[in-house]
This record gives structure tokens, C-alpha cells and sequence, in this order.
């Protein structure tokens, strides 16, 4: 079970030559993957036909494919789940009769010749791509070449994308907007960032093009590769998620160092429960306590201006706040935030329907051509002056836009706690003892 990354790392590494075991499905959530079909190219010569991929909605939908697929074991391989998510699942398939099992990071790490630095988060959200940057740029600035390894996001054909590399912004025409969200500052910086489906092949071109292999998770998830130093960003606005949310805690538990982000936004009650879980479940790491701090090309153009503004999407759906850097920065200069639900059309509405706890905010929902069209469709209905652009996507460049634009910036500023020197400087030091 996953959402196409973990768990297509999870059978490359423990079940494509294991003849112990037949893998009979894949089975995920509505991820748009070509073919419905894991192929035979990738799953190797005990599945020369491929393997099937299921979708499920519910719990019963769960129940009901484990039953009529006769499955004797589940293994869980999801990443940003809450603890109730996690049990509602082992519950739905141990009461279809099967077994539940998640592996773990010895039964599914790659191991490097070469450095790796992941960076990790507790929780969709927390600021993880503002903290990859920062260390990326430091690292680079003491004359190492780093490559940037991106979490999965195989949403195309998958043998084509077994190994994908991405230097210039021609290569980011071809991709979805999650994907550029994540990949877009590293191309900007002249940093290689690598992903894909087959992650010892994407390794093996890592190990070739750089000299530090920065690992840069998706989601909450743990990294693909052994890290020999691993930073965690905790989201001070969301406490205790970073002890109830899996795989979040597991982060939480093998970092060397924990930064909590947005303590002033969040205020000290909410950064002191954070601080106190991260000192009870990992007394080794160090913290370190930052706020992102966010800024727009062009104030004039928004103070006291009727403004739509547009999130990235897995911040307000399945990462649960309910608006991000967009919004914060629309209320900082003085916009006058116009809810986007009324001018919603198609999958736009739909989603808004599903996520509840969204708030007046527009998901940069861009996996499809007809999500882009919907989106495309609702900015252009919303009656407003602005369009404030919170995700890093250069989304106008996909979509047509013809309202005013302007872009959100943000950027960690350190405020207790080891600098990004010195955590590079932290990091560096450590493998240098081996």
C-alpha cells in the first residue's frame, strides 16, 4: 500500500528477486500512474508481466480488495499519515484476515559511497524545501558539488522515468506542479537534482555527478538512502504532530538535529510542546528554532488590494493547514484576501469538499490537464485586483493567468540554536571521522 514512492522503493529493494514471496498488487489511492500497471521492465524477471495497481477510497473499499485479491499480507508503505490513519488501515486489513507489516529502514536503505546530508520533515509543510535550500547554497559554497536527490513523484510512464535529471528550466516544462515546486529551487541555484522510480539507479547517476548527495524527502517520510547526518523540520504550528504522525516520529528519532520552524507565528506555548516532545523522544539531537520569514516583490501592488491567493497543494490537503506562505504574506502587506470556494469549478470544488479544514486559500492543484484547466478556469472567474503565488512553481508559466501577479519569497532565518554554518560545519565533521 502506498501512493506511488514508498511503496515502489519498498518492492525494488525487499521483493522484486524475492522468491519467497508473490507480490500480487499495488494498492493506492487515486495517484495518476499510466497504465495502471507497475511494469514488467521495472519489477524484474518474476514479474515479466508487470503487477496490477488497485485504487481504494474507504476503509471498506480496503477491506474488500484485500479479500478478493486473497492477500495474506499488507505492507503498509505510505508516508504522512496521522496515527488514527495508520490504525483505521492495519484495522481494515486484519479484519479482512490479513497481515499488516511495515518495513523498516534496514530492510529498505541504499547504502552510498558518497555522502549523504537528508533533509527530513515531521510533517508536510513545516518549511523542509526552505531549510534544503539553505544547507544546498552552504555546501556548495565550500567548493563541494551537491546533487539534490527528490522523494518519487513517478506520475508519468515509469520505465521512461526510472531515472529522471533535471538541470534547466526546459526540463521543468514537462512535469507537474508538485514537481516543480520541489524542484525548481535547485535548478534555479545551477544544483543537479535527480529522481524517479528505480532509486539505486537514480544513486548510481548521483554518485557520479556530485561529491555530497543531499536527500531531499517528500512528505514526512524517512530517506531511501542511509543518511550519514540527518536534519528534521518540526512545524511549531502543528505540536504533537511530530509524535502522531508516521512516518514523522521516525524522523524525529534518527536526527541529529531538529529545527522547529514558525515559532513566532506560533507562540511559545506551541514551540515549548514541540521542544519538550523533541527532547523526550531524541535526547542526542540538537535544536535549533527559525522562522521562515516571508517577503513579495511588490507591496504597492497588494496593500489594500482584493487578492486570490494560491498555495502549494500538499501544504493544505493532506499535509491538514490550512493555508501557508501565500496567506501569510497577503495579511503581512495589507491585502484584502478574497476566498476563492465561490469561483471553484470542477476538480478545484471537489477538493475543497474533501479537505475541510482548508481555508481561503487556492490549491495549485496541477497533476493533470484537466486540473490545470480547472485551475486555470477558477482564477480567471475570481474577482480580484492580485494573484498572490505562495507555491515556489512558477505556475504562470503553465497555465495562463491574465490578472496581476506577485510572488512570495521566503527565507530561514535562524533565531536560537546552530546557524546553517554551523549545521553544515556539523555535518561535514562527522564524516570526516570515517
Amino acid at each position: 500500500m502506498g501512493a506511488a514512492g514508498r511503496d515502489f522503493h519498498v518492492f525494488n529493494t525487499f521483493f522484486r528477486n524475492n522468491g519467497e514471496y508473490e507480490v500480487v498488487a499495488f494498492l493506492m489511492t487515486q495517484i495518476p500512474i499510466p497504465g495502471r500497471r507497475y511494469p514488467g521492465e521495472l519489477a524484474g524477471d518474476l514479474y515479466p508481466n508487470g503487477i496490477p495497481i488497485y485504487t481504494w477510497s474507504d476503509y471498506n473499499s480496503l477491506s474488500e480488495l484485500v479479500r478478493s485479491l486473497r492477500v495474506d499480507e499488507v505492507v503498509l508503505a505510505y508516508s504522512d499519515l496521522l496515527y488514527d490513519d495508520v490504525g483505521h488501515i492495519m484495522s481494515s486489513v486484519l479484519g479482512a484476515g490479513a497481515s499488516f507489516r511495515i518495513l523498516g529502514p534496514n530492510d529498505t536503505y541504499l547504502n552510498s559511497i558518497k555522502p549523504v546530508l537528508a533533509v527530513l520533515a515531521t510533517r508536510t509543510g513545516a518549511g523542509k524545501s526552505t531549510v534544503s535550500r539553505a544547507l544546498a547554497g552552504e555546501i556548495a559554497a565550500r567548493g563541494l558539488k551537491v546533487v539534490a536527490v527528490r522523494h518519487p513523484m513517478p506520475y508519468r510512464d515509469l520505465v521512461a522515468s526510472a531515472v529522471e535529471l533535471y538541470r534547466t528550466r526546459e526540463d521543468l516544462a514537462k512535469i507537474t506542479f508538485e514537481e516543480r515546486e520541489e524542484y525548481e529551487q535547485y535548478v534555479d541555484m545551477g544544483i543537479p537534482v535527480l529522481a524517479g522510480v528505480d532509486y539505486g539507479r537514480v544513486l548510481n547517476r548521483a554518485e557520479e555527478l556530485g561529491d555530497v548527495i543531499l536527500w531531499d524527502g517528500g512528505n514526512n517520510d524517512f530517506p531511501f538512502f542511509r543518511p550519514n547526518f540527518a536534519v528534521v523540520v518540526a512545524d511549531a504550528r502543528r505540536p504533537g504532530h511530530e509524535v502522531g504522525s508516521f512516518p514523522g516520529e521516525v524522523n524525529l528519532r534518527i536526527a541529529d538535529i531538529v529545527i522547529i520552524t514558525k515559532v513566532s507565528d506560533a507562540g511559545p506555548d506551541r514551540v515549548k510542546a514541540v521542544e519538550d516532545n523533541v527532547r523526550r523522544n531524541n535526547r542526542r539531537a540538537a535544536i535549533a528554532k527559525a522562522d521562515l520569514e516571508v517577503s513579495i516583490e511588490r507591496p504597492d501592488a497588494v496593500n489594500g488590494r482584493r487578492a486570490l491567493v494560491i498555495e502549494d497543494a500538499p501544504t493544505v490537503t493532506h499535509g491538514g493547514l490550512p493555508y501557508g506562505a501565500g496567506y501569510i504574506a497577503a495579511q503581512k502587506y495589507g491585502a484584502r484576501i478574497v476566498d476563492p470556494r465561490p469561483f471553484a469549478v470542477g476538480s478545484i470544488r471537489e477538493l475543497y469538499a474533501k479537505y475541510g479544514h482548508m481555508g481561503p486559500v487556492l490549491p495549485s492543484l496541477g497533476y493533470t490537464d484537466r486540473q490545470k484547466r480547472d485551475l486555470e478556469e477558477t482564477i480567471a472567474r475570481a474577482d480580484v485586483d492580485v494573484v498572490i503565488i505562495g507555491t515556489p512553481a512558477r505556475i504562470e508559466e503553465v497555465i495562463k493567468i491574465t490578472k496581476p501577479i506577485v510572488r512570495v519569497k521566503w527565507d530561514l532565518k535562524i533565531l536560537d540554536g546552530p546557524s546553517i554554518k554551523e549545521i553544515a560545519d556539523m555535518f561535514l565533521e562527522k564524516i570526516n571521522q570515517f
